[in-house]
């Protein structure tokens, strides 16, 4: 008699349905593990012989057959050892054959019996829940598991020996409910930075309509410090992008006591990654930087010294929110629609175009470092800006500085606006002007008549691609948000354009 227990192997953040079948029939002893496995599966023997013993329980002496279904899709991960020894306990009636029908199982054990978390939880409940089973799960992932829906039936024991009782009708495993974290730590505030008062504007730009951002300028002038304040002004993730974003965060394994949290990530990569650690890749096809910055901020500060070839694999990603890792044998697809947030100095020295400064290697100087970026990668940012030292004034005297929370109050107005105009055109699958395509630009962001002139006039003169050209009416639509304007003008158009022309002028200068 075979006997069966479900579980899910992990392709991306979809979990496909695996067939665990367990034979024990007579013949020599022998334990035997067949269907694709990586070496964490394969070392499952070991440790669900030694958890078993401990629950006390001995394999009998026959001969044991694990199949994992389908053979040809490959099983990585040490979440196979629940459904391993539970599909023995009930071949060799520990507990009732039965009573693990209508259960997707997850789950690593440890020697002692015990069950540990695993990645992957909260895609497993999902798919479980599409098929109309239940979960067994660690008890540390079952708040994790609780999101999946709040009629799906969920165990999670902290042991073998839990669930066994559970089953016997000596012990009942209550349903963990789901947790939310609003994140404890409170986010750094616009208000404490100093002048920048036209950096701040961009930011405020960027958050609204979810743009991509390059800031340029001296080392001191508060790059840095105006991108670590940008999560305190961007809205909190609604509840189908909060879903999609805990995926992520649940197959990387980065979900902390299973709570889910509302803030949206903040991504902040030394530039010594490597392209695997950006875009996603390694033995197991681990999720990248950029699909941790899935619905958040991606921020890659001294933009130039990554690896060209790094920030040139960030180009499809951007461009089509979807971070691919092919393999020989397989296909995986990570979400990865994140806005970047840039910042670099104008040169290696830092001080290209500073009054009275002349660099020893001339504006060679600026032109190599600024070289290292491609065009292609800076065409796809929609926001170029110079950022200024600050003035001694702005920090002895400063002025009154706005608050994230009045910043964060229009950002959310402006995205509100943006969502209802998505949802009135048929596209509730759209959040932010960012998303637009071209035909769906065409409808959203037609310029007046003296804004398309303007935006024609310069589209010749800067020579925007096709891509710059939509990306300044995307900005545009932000602005007119922004404004509480119906349609975009010629105000909005010739912002717009002062933004993308920064790049030029550091071209220029270089």
């Amino acid at each position: 008699m075979v006997q069966r227990v479900a579980t899910v192997a992990f392709e991306g953040v979809e979990a496909r349905p695996v067939d665990v079948q367990i034979q024990v029939s007579s013949g020599l002893p022998a334990f035997n593990l067949v269907g694709l496995a990586d070496k964490a599966v394969t070392e499952a023997k070991e440790r669900v012989r030694a958890a078993l013993i401990a629950s006390g329980l001995a394999l009998p002496a026959k001969r044991i057959t694990v199949n994992l279904a389908p053979a040809d899709l490959p099983k990585e991960g040490s979440h196979y050892d629940l459904p391993i020894a539970l599909g023995l306990m009930a071949a060799i009636g520990a507990i009732a054959a039965d009573a693990l029908e209508g259960y997707t199982v997850v789950g690593e054990l440890a020697l002692d019996g015990r069950i540990a978390p695993v990645a992957g939880v909260l895609p497993a409940a999902i798919g479980a829940n599409a098929r109309g089973h239940g979960l067994i799960c660690p008890a540390e992932c079952g708040c994790e598991a609780a999101w999946a829906s709040p009629e799906m039936a969920v165990l999670a024991p902290a042991s073998l020996i839990q669930l066994v009782n559970h089953f016997a009708g000596r012990q009942t495993l209550g349903r963990p409910e789901p947790r939310l974290e609003a994140g404890n730590t409170a986010l750094p505030d616009l208000a404490e930075v100093k002048g920048q008062e036209t950096a701040k504007r961009a930011l405020e730009i960027a958050a609204a309509g979810r743009h991509n951002l390059l800031l340029c300028g001296p080392p001191g002038a508060g790059k840095s410090m105006l991108a670590q304040r940008l999560p305190s002004i961007l809205p909190p993730l609604a509840p189908a992008e909060l879903l999609e974003v805990s995926m992520i965060a649940s197959v990387a394994g980065a979900l902390q006591g299973g709570a889910l949290t509302n803030r949206r990530p903040f991504r902040a990569p030394h530039h010594s990654a490597s392209m695997a650690a950006m875009v996603g890749g390694g033995m197991r096809a681990r999720p990248g930087e950029v699909s941790l910055a899935h619905g958040g901020v991606l921020f890659l500060d001294e933009l130039p010294e990554f690896a060209p070839a790094v920030l040139d694999s960030l180009r499809q990603p951007l461009e089509t929110g979807e971070a691919v890792i092919a393999r020989a044998n397989h296909r995986i697809a990570y979400p990865a629609r994140f806005q970047l947030i840039a910042a670099m100095n104008p040169c290696r020295c830092g001080r290209a175009g500073e009054p009275g400064h002349t660099c020893r290697r001339g504006p060679r100087c600026a032109s190599d470092y600024q070289e290292r970026l491609s065009g292609p990668f800076l065409d796809r940012i929609d926001l170029h800006l110079e950022v200024p030292a600050v003035s001694a004034i702005d920090l002895v005297r400063p002025g009154p500085a706005e608050p994230s929370a009045a910043v964060a109050a229009r950002v959310m107005a402006a995205r509100e606006a943006q969502r209802a105009r998505f949802v009135t055109l048929g596209r509730p699958d759209l959040f932010t002007n960012a998303e637009a395509s071209g035909p769906m630009l065409e409808t959203i962001a037609s310029p007046d008549a003296a804004g398309g002139a303007l935006l024609a006039d310069a589209a010749r003169l800067m020579r925007l691609s096709a891509r710059g050209y939509h990306r300044v009416l995307r900005v545009a639509r932000t602005l007119a948000d922004l404004a509480g304007a119906e349609s975009v003008g010629r105000a909005q158009i010739a912002e717009a354009l002062a933004y993308r022309s920064a790049a030029d002028r550091a071209a220029a200068a270089a």
